[in-house]
């Protein structure tokens, strides 16, 4: 018997490696023709069912809140509808209900998707309400989706729209406050990466990419019982009197911070339509020849330099004063005053003669200093700063004007921070109208003379003054009347502003407020008859929500004895 030979048993090896190659080869081929032919309407079907891709995750727009935390613009989560065109004009049966829900055109929906057959992604409606997104859910209409986003919802409406503004369909800032404060308000939406299948419907959440970051919250000086008292207050009057528009500001003496500001006419945030003429928020952006509510300045100026005192007799007879041909008036001849009755009667003639004695870079110096021809800095958009035209280009008659509110423009803001600065010993503070600003105070006239100002601003609220009907009960007030005629293309027209600025308690004053009424229809459109009414009533309201106690006791005695009334508690 014979042996095999020993290199018999490699070539064997050899084959078997050979023959499971073969086999295993022979299987990649038969898979492969399988995938490229036989399952190949299978496969571009699974590839097209799922897709990646990355999506924004919607964040919150921050809120803004009134000082003591009550929200004025709040962001609500809510459904938007968006579809696939691709997928849903398959099916153009279904476009029927779903019209009928948003309840627009079938066919122009239709019409809309035809022309956007291309795409994968077209918005039908953004923020739906709430009765609608249950109702399109409900239909389960294939190619049909709801998507999270936010609302901006305005709870006080009207009363704050001017300062608040609104924000667009994509949640941006476009007016007021929402557009100054929008990169601090909007926040920075998320992203995610997920897997969606053909008909656009997500399968699969894989990652978030970035997380949402949530706006931060806006805490605005204004109190909001305020803003709706001085509201109230000024919509009344401006429908009383027929009026054009009208402003009122509150704004806190020691602190600069305004606690109320409202217009007239008014528009509805929360509505889609805007009348284009409500839309400003006038008491910032407008500008008006103020009429005799600037005399104290011009007093004030007489008094720096130290040739004039509150006792300074002038003689305003016969009532009337000529000036380079032109002829200034009073209402009546107040012969001899001084000029404290200047203050107390509003006499144009007196404030005439005293604004000629002084020199002009002292009188503009004086009004520059108060913040008459500058913005306030309240980084309100599109604020005005007024016009006060440089000393060097004053003309005689000019320089008399100026002193009674005529040839200088100012803004309501601008009238309460300048009164503000007379209530507090001449310190001046820009107004703010967001919580924590640093806001010192700059001092812009001597203490003294300041005060001496003051007390003849309270004349003009006592029995012989033109602003008795901005008294308050159980306050003592300060302030000054104003009317000024319409300036026109023809010239000065007999249309009017009627203004009223001040501030109580008179012997600590803690609030200031000026209100503005434009183009008073009827004989009754004095600054005393129109504006003066309306400031008691805001001031008196005022200073009893916040509590601010009379200026003493016997005020109150004196006051009860002379109206037959008693002594409120």
């Amino acid at each position: 018997m014979s042996e095999r030979p020993d290199n018999m048993a490699p070539v064997a090896r050899l084959y078997a490696f050979l023959l499971v190659f073969l086999l295993c080869s022979v299987a990649l081929v038969a898979r492969a023709v399988n995938l490229q032919i036989v399952d190949t309407e299978f496969l571009q079907d699974q590839g097209e069912a799922r897709f990646l891709r990355e999506v924004e995750i919607p964040t919150r727009r921050g809120n803004i809140l009134d000082r003591n935390g009550e929200p004025l613009a709040v962001s609500t989560p809510v459904d938007s509808v968006w579809v696939n065109p691709k997928v849903l004009l398959q099916t153009p049966e279904n476009i029927i209900p779903l019209a009928r829900v948003l309840e627009v055109d079938a066919d122009e929906i239709e019409r809309r998707l035809t022309q956007r057959s291309s795409r994968e992604f077209v918005w039908l409606r953004r923020r739906l309400d709430p009765d609608d997104s249950s109702a399109i859910e409900a239909l389960g209409i294939p190619g049909v989706f709801l998507q999270k986003e936010y609302r901006r919802f305005y709870p006080a409406g009207e009363v704050t729209s001017h300062l608040i503004g609104f924000t667009n369909i994509d949640d941006i800032g476009q007016e007021g406050l929402e557009l100054a404060y929008n990169d601090w308000l909007q926040g920075k939406p998320g992203l995610k990466r997920i897997i969606r299948d053909r008909l656009g419907r997500t399968v699969e959440h894989v990652e978030i990419v970035r997380e949402a970051v949530p706006g931060h919250d806006l805490n605005l000086t204004i109190d909001r019982r305020l803003q709706y008292l001085a509201y109230r207050e000024l919509k009344s009057t401006v429908l009383k009197h027929g009026a054009r528009s009208g402003s009122v500001v509150v704004m806190d003496v020691k602190s600069g911070e305004v606690l109320a500001m409202v217009n007239q006419p008014y528009y509805n945030p929360n509505k889609a339509n805007f009348d284009n003429d409500g839309l400003r928020n006038r008491a910032i952006t407008d500008v008006f020849e103020p009429g005799s509510v600037m005399k104290p300045f011009a007093v004030a100026s007489a008094l720096e330099t130290g040739r004039w005192a509150p006792t300074t007799p002038i003689d305003t007879t016969p009532g009337r004063i000529s000036i380079s041909g032109h002829t200034i008036s009073d209402h009546h001849n107040y012969g001899p005053i001084d000029l404290t009755r200047l203050i107390t009667k509003s006499s144009n003639v007196a404030a005439t003669k005293v604004a000629l004695d002084l020199d002009p870079e002292h009188m503009w110096n004086t009004l520059d200093r108060f913040g008459f021809g500058d913005v306030t800095g309240s980084g309100f958009p599109g604020e005005s700063a007024g016009v006060l035209r440089n000393h060097r280009r004053w003309r005689r008659v000019e320089q008399a004007t100026i002193a009674y509110g005529y040839g200088i423009s100012v803004t309501v803001l601008q009238l309460a921070e300048a009164f503000a600065a007379l209530a507090d010993e001449g310190r001046l503070r820009r107004p703010s109208l967001v919580m924590g600003a640093n806001n010192p105070p700059v001092s812009v006239l001597d203490p003294e003379i300041a005060r001496q100002v003051a007390d003849m601003l309270e004349t003009v609220t006592g029995p012989e003054g033109t602003g008795k009907a901005a008294r308050v009960k159980n306050y003592r007030v300060s302030g000054k009347t104003g009317t000024s005629r319409k300036a026109s293309a023809a010239g000065y027209a007999s249309r009017y502003i009627a203004s009223f600025a001040g501030f109580a308690p008179s012997s600590n004053p803690r609030l200031v407020a000026v209100a503005v009424v434009n183009d008073p229809s009827g004989e009754a459109y004095y600054g005393g008859l129109v504006a003066a009414p309306l400031f008691s009533t805001v001031m008196e309201g005022a200073l009893r929500l916040l509590n601010v106690p009379p200026d003493d006791y016997q005020v109150m005695v004196t006051q009860a004895e002379t109206d037959g009334s008693g002594v409120e508690p």
